[in-house]
């Protein structure tokens, strides 16, 4: 098991290993022992499957648990949705010293934690990441938030949480689509940061590989570095959008019914089109069953970058990798990114 610690101004660990679920309970009781309660949320594909053992292992650790079970899917990514489990939590009296867990996907964990950031101007959250984007991705940084008809991600706030628990065997419960769709962000990793896990990609991963477990330790870690520069995405971290911009356009137009992997995936294709490393780039999208391109055109797209959340004024920042393991950052105006396209 390894434990990465992610050294923000509220650090915490992120632990990464096999047969963590059971004792999820005692690390969250030995690092907080003033909590009474834990509001556990959770949806409706995650809950048949581990919403049981998460909670027999709370409840032995002394905590009353209180579930909250949404509509699995982006759909139920909206303030209604949170609005909901904050009236649940007052319900039942939840104070400043008790605690939200998150079980399950990315957009689980961002639910909850947006919840836990504004529920009484702020409790903790422990996130239990059920899915690979989670693992590597979502569930670590501390970003939180919802949907709006407008653009994906458009409300939220910074809330890290005071512990991830990313279990691998739980990634054997997925299917072989949402498992390629953590792969998407896995590959963005490699591609921005780290040549080495490149070549390590080449050799597929899958969810019986014996390098699973390093794989998403070692994307963690790179998502730990970027955040404890940059906290607050105003500079390094940005990195990590790469082909989100146009990613976050495909899902929004799409009505969220192109998944946030797939749309990622494409996204780093389009943006990449005259850049040196496209074919690779493409290669390793295909290897991973995930698709690469997209019948938008960019006036299509264009709505919805005007809306993304990362824009300054009026210029995007819009991720380029010109070299397996580096990116860099070049601000424009929306209409220069027809250009890349």
């Amino acid at each position: 098991m390894r434990r990465i610690k992610v050294k923000v101004r509220h650090g915490y660990v992120v632990m990464v290993g096999r047969d963590l679920l059971k004792d999820c309970g005692k690390f969250i009781q030995t690092g907080d022992t003033r909590i009474k309660k834990i509001f556990l949320v959770s949806e409706t594909n995650v809950a048949p499957l581990y919403l049981d053992k998460t909670r027999k292992s709370l409840e032995d650790a002394g905590f009353e648990v209180v579930e909250y079970i949404f509509e699995a899917g982006e759909k139920s990514k909206n303030l209604n949705e949170v609005a909901k489990m904050l009236g649940v939590l007052a319900e039942n009296g939840f104070t400043r010293t008790d605690a939200v867990v998150a079980l399950g996907g990315g957009v689980t964990t961002d639910m909850a934690g947006f919840a836990a950031s504004i529920y009484l101007r702020g409790i903790k959250v422990y996130q239990i990441a059920t899915t690979l984007l989670a693992q590597v991705d979502a569930s670590v940084g501390g970003k939180t938030g919802v949907d709006l008809k407008e653009g994906k991600n458009l409300v939220g706030a910074f809330h890290q949480p005071s512990l991830v628990i990313c279990d691998v065997d739980l990634l054997q419960s997925l299917s072989d689509e949402v498992f390629a769709e953590g792969m998407a962000e896995v590959i963005k990793y490699a591609f921005i940061s780290d040549r080495d896990l490149y070549e390590k990609l080449k050799n597929k991963i899958d969810k019986n590989s014996p390098d699973l477990e390093d794989v998403v330790a070692r994307c963690v870690e790179l998502k730990a570095y970027v955040v404890e520069q940059d906290e607050l995405d105003n500079g390094l971290r940005q990195t990590l959008n790469f082909g989100h911009t146009l990613g976050h356009a495909i899902e929004r137009n799409s009505n969220f019914t192109v998944s946030h992997g797939f749309a990622v995936a494409k996204g780093m294709a389009m943006i990449s089109r005259h850049s040196p490393i496209y074919n690779e780039l493409v290669e390793m999208i295909k290897l991973y069953d995930l698709p690469y391109e997209d019948d938008s055109t960019f006036e299509d797209l264009l709505g919805g970058i005007m809306n993304d959340k990362k824009k300054r004024g009026s210029k995007i920042t819009v991720v380029l990798v010109n070299e397996i393991g580096k990116a860099e950052l070049k601000t424009i105006e929306p209409n220069e990114l027809k250009g890349y396209l």
